[in-house]
C-alpha cells in the first residue's frame, strides 16, 4: 500500500538540536495535538492549529541553548509535562507553560541526551551517565566512548529500570544501577535510540536504533543478552539517521517507522506480511531533519508526519488532500479561507520588504558616521566530517542557518576531491604552491541561491597528515566568514571494529619508555580516527581497527610505559613507527622501539590489493577504447560487426565513464600503496630500494600478480 502525503510549513523558530520537538498527547480520539519545540535561543514554543493558522499556547523567554526536549508525567497518566535541558540544567513546564522544575545536575559538561520516565530522570554528558529519582542522585556510569543518546526500557512493563546508552564506538551499553550488564555491537556509530511502538513493543524490550552512517535496526534487549530482529543497510548512501518515531500513518492497523536523516530525507517504513520493514514513502526537505513525530496537527482526523529541521522549520507531511489542480481551460476556485490566507501572506510580505528597505537605509547612514562600530553578524554552522566505510572517503557536510554564498577549501596535505551527485555548486580549482607553503588544495564552491547545505567528499593518503580548512561565507551583510578545521590523521582510512582475524600474518611494533597512559593515549588519538578523546578508565586498553580501503587490520594494546601494535600491513606499522617516534621526540620522551616483521604479510597484502587493482586496470582499458569504438560505430552505421566484448563496452559506456569519473586517481593511489609497501619492506631490513621503484612501475604497467610477487621476493 503506497501513501501520498502533502507538505505544509507551519512556523519557523530558531536553530534547533536533535530531538527537540514533541507532540503533546491528544485530548480526544483524532483531535488535533499541540506541538512543543525548543531552539538554540533557549526559547520553548508551544503552538496549536486553528483555522489553518499556528496559534501560540505559550512561549518562554530566551536563555541558554536547549539541547534536548522530552515529555514526562506520572506513570500511567498522559505524558504532557515538557522537560528541556540547557547546559547542565533541566527545567520542567506544564502544558500551559508554567515552570514547575529547575534542577541543576552539577555536571562539568553540558547535557547532550536525556530521558524522563515518571519520577526518574536520566541525563548524559559526553562520557558521563547520571540517574536521578525525584532529583536525588541514584546511579552514575563512566562510558568508554562518547554517549550520543539514551533510552530506558519501560519500568512499568519490566518492573525494573534498564537504561540503554548509544555510544560512538559502535556499541549499545545496557546498564543496571551503576554497572554495565553487557554490550551490544551495532553496524555503525549509533546516533539515536527510540522505544519501538513508543512502549518497547509487546514485552517492552524492543529498541530501534539509527546510525551516523545511515543504517537502521531493531534489537530485543533481555536480562542477559540481545537479539537483532532486523537491520536495514544504507545501500543508496542517504544521510545519517537523526530521529525515529513509530506511528500508524498508513492506517493499516500496524505501526510504521518514521525516519529523519541529516540529508533532509524523510522516510516511512511499513511492514509486509513477513514482518520485514519496506519503504513506503520518501520526501526530501532541503535541510537536516532533527526531530520527527507522527500524529494529528493541521486538521482533526487527518494523520501526518511532523518534522523539525535544523534552521527551525516545523513542517507537516499530511494525509489531508490538498486543493485539486485545474485541468486545461479550467479555473481553480479558491475557498474563502484560502483567499484570506493568501491576502494575509501578501500583506506580511509587503511589510517585511518595507522593513528590509528601512533597515538598509539605517545601516548605510550609520556606516557613514564617524562613530560607527562594525559588528559581525553571528551565524550558526552545523558540520560533520565522517569516514565512509563503503568507499574509504571522508564526507564533509556543512549546514548553515542562512543561505551559503561561497565556500573555500584549503588543505596542507594531498587529498582528492570526489564527485557528489547532490552537490549543485560551481567548483573552481586554484593553483597553489605545495613546496614552500605546504598548500596542496585550494578550491572554491560558489553556491546557488538558497543553498543552506553542502556535501563534499575527499579521500586522503595514509601517512600524509595535516589539516583541511573550510572557510564558509553566507549571504549576509556585512560580509563575514567562519573557519572550520578538520584533522587528517596519519592513519586516516582506519575505522574502529569490534574484532579482528587473529590468523593473519602479523607484523609487530613495540614501544617501551617513560611515558604515562594518558601520553601514549594522546599519541594514538593523534594517529587514528574514532579513538575517544578521554583517556580510557583502567590501566590498559586494546583497540581494533580495519583499513576501509584495503581491509587490512590493526590491533593497538597499550598501558603506562609500553605499547604494542600489530598489523598485517607493513606500511601501517611503518607509519606508526615514524609518527609515534616523532611525537615522543617532540615531548622529549626516550623510546625503546623494537619490531618483528613477517615476510608472509607482504604477499598477503598484495593479494588484498589484487582485485581492486585488476578492476581499475580493466576499467581504464575499457574507458580508453570507448572513443575509438564509437567512431567505428558511426563509420559503419551500427555495431553489429563488433565482437560481443566490444559491443558490451559500447552498451555500458555511460556507466563506465561515470564509474571512472567517480574514482579519480584511483589507479595512482593503488600504485602508490604498492610502492610504499615495497619501500617499507626493505626499510625494516635496513635497505634503501628507492632506485628500484622505476623497475617496479614497469612491472605494474604489465600487471600480473605472480610476476609482482616474484619482483618483491627477488628485489
Amino acid at each position: 500500500m503506497e501513501i501520498n502525503l502533502n507538505r505544509i510549513d507551519y512556523l519557523q523558530v530558531g536553530v534547533i538540536s536533535q530531538k527537540t520537538m514533541r507532540l503533546l498527547p491528544a485530548l480526544g480520539r483524532k483531535a488535533t495535538q499541540k506541538v512543543a519545540v525548543a531552539d538554540h535561543d533557549g526559547v520553548i514554543t508551544c503552538f496549536g492549529m486553528k483555522k489553518g493558522e499556528a496559534v501560540p499556547v505559550f512561549k518562554t523567554l530566551p536563555g541558554q541553548k536547549i539541547t534536548r526536549l522530552d515529555l514526562g508525567g506520572a506513570l500511567g497518566t498522559p505524558q504532557e509535562k515538557i522537560f528541556v535541558c540547557a547546559g547542565s540544567e533541566v527545567k520542567g513546564y506544564t502544558k500551559k507553560g508554567k515552570q514547575f522544575l529547575s534542577f541543576e545536575a552539577n555536571l562539568t559538561e553540558s547535557i547532550n541526551a536525556m530521558h524522563v520516565s515518571g519520577a526518574d530522570l536520566f541525563v548524559c554528558a559526553s562520557y558521563i551517565y547520571n540517574h536521578y529519582c525525584d532529583c536525588k542522585d541514584q546511579d552514575y556510569y563512566l562510558s568508554g566512548d562518547k554517549i550520543n543518546d539514551i533510552v530506558c526500557l519501560p519500568a512499568e512493563n519490566l518492573g525494573r529500570i534498564v537504561p540503554v546508552l548509544a555510544c560512538q564506538d559502535r556499541v549499545l551499553r545496557v546498564l543496571q544501577g551503576s554497572e554495565l550488564v553487557y554490550d551490544i555491537e551495532v553496524p555503525g556509530p549509533p546516533s539515536v535510540l527510540e522505544l519501538y511502538n513508543r512502549d518497547g513493543g509487546t514485552n517492552g524490550e524492543d529498541v530501534l536504533y539509527g546510525t551516523v552512517d545511515g543504517k537502521l535496526g531493531l534489537i530485543r534487549i533481555t536480562d542477559s543478552s540481545s537479539s537483532s530482529k532486523w537491520e536495514i543497510d544504507n545501500e543508496k548512501k542517504k544521510g545519517g539517521v537523526l530521529c525515529i518515531d513509530t506511528y500508524d500513518i498508513l492506517g493499516d492497523g500496524v505501526k510504521d517507522i518514521l525516519v529523519g536523516r541529516d540529508d533532509g530525507t524523510v522516510e516511512v517504513y511499513g511492514f509486509d506480511s513477513s514482518n520485514e520493514p519496506t519503504l513506503r514513502f520518501e520526501h526530501v526537505l532541503l535541510e537536516s531533519v532533527t526531530s520527527i513525530q507522527g500524529g494529528c496537527v493541521g486538521k482533526e482526523s487527518y494523520d501526518e508526519v511532523l518534522t523539525a529541521t535544523y534552521t527551525g522549520w516545523v513542517t507537516g507531511l499530511t494525509t489531508e488532500p490538498q486543493q485539486a489542480e485545474a485541468g486545461p481551460g479550467e479555473e481553480v476556485k479558491m475557498s474563502q479561507e484560502t483567499q484570506s490566507k493568501v491576502a494575509a501572506l501578501r500583506a506580511e510580505l509587503d511589510q517585511l520588504q518595507m522593513k528590509v528597505v528601512q533597515g538598509r537605509e539605517k545601516y548605510q547612514q550609520t556606516a557613514q558616521s564617524s562613530t560607527a562600530v562594525s559588528a559581525m553578524p553571528v551565524f550558526s554552522v552545523n558540520d560533520k566530517f565522517t569516514l565512509c566505510q563503503d568507499d574509504a572517503s571522508y564526507s564533509l557536510t556543512l549546514e548553515v542557518q542562512t543561505a551559503i554564498d561561497n565556500l573555500l577549501l584549503q588543505s596542507d596535505v594531498p587529498i582528492d576531491l570526489l564527485d557528489v551527485d547532490k552537490n549543485s555548486a560551481v567548483v573552481s580549482f586554484s593553483e597553489c604552491d605545495s613546496e614552500p607553503k605546504g598548500n596542496f588544495l585550494l578550491v572554491t564552491y560558489r553556491c546557488q541561491a538558497n543553498t543552506t547545505r553542502l556535501e563534499l567528499k575527499v579521500r586522503s593518503i595514509e601517512g600524509q597528515y595535516g589539516t583541511l580548512q573550510a572557510y564558509i561565507t553566507p549571504r549576509l551583510q556585512p560580509k563575514t566568514c567562519q573557519v572550520r578545521q578538520y584533522l587528517i590523521k596519519p592513519l586516516s582510512l582506519h575505522q574502529r571494529t569490534h574484532t579482528i582475524e587473529q590468523d593473519r600474518p602479523m607484523n609487530t611494533l613495540s614501544l617501551v619508555g617513560q611515558f604515562s597512559f594518558a601520553e601514549i593515549h594522546s599519541w594514538v588519538l593523534f594517529c587514528l580516527p574514532e579513538v575517544p578523546e578521554k583517556t580510557p578508565a583502567g590501566e590498559n586498553i586494546t583497540f581494533y581497527f580495519q583499513n576501509t580501503f584495503l581491509g587490512t587490520q590493526l590491533e593497538a594494546t597499550y598501558c603506562k610505559g609500553e605499547g604494542h601494535f600489530k598489523s598485517d600491513n607493513i606500511s601501517t606499522i611503518s607509519i606508526l613507527k615514524d609518527v609515534l617516534s616523532k611525537e615522543a621526540t617532540k615531548r622529549k620522551n626516550n623510546l625503546d622501539i623494537s619490531y618483528d616483521i613477517n615476510d608472509d604479510s607482504v604477499g598477503h597484502t598484495l593479494k588484498m590489493i589484487h582485485p581492486k587493482l585488476e578492476y581499475q586496470l580493466l576499467l581504464a582499458k575499457k574507458v580508453q577504447l570507448i572513443d575509438a569504438l564509437k567512431e567505428l560505430q558511426v563509420h559503419e552505421g551500427n555495431a553489429d560487426f563488433l565482437i560481443p566484448e566490444y559491443r558490451n563496452i559500447l552498451d555500458e559506456s555511460a556507466y563506465l565513464l561515470e564509474e571512472y569519473k567517480k574514482q579519480p586517481a584511483h589507479l595512482e593511489r593503488l600504485y602508490g600503496m604498492i610502492t610504499d609497501l615495497f619501500i617499507d619492506k626493505f626499510k625494516f631490513k635496513g635497505q634503501n630500494v628507492k632506485t628500484k621503484v622505476s623497475l617496479l612501475l614497469e612491472v605494474l604497467d604489465n600487471y600480473d600478480l605472480d610476476s609482482l610477487m616474484n619482483f618483491f621476493n627477488e628485489a
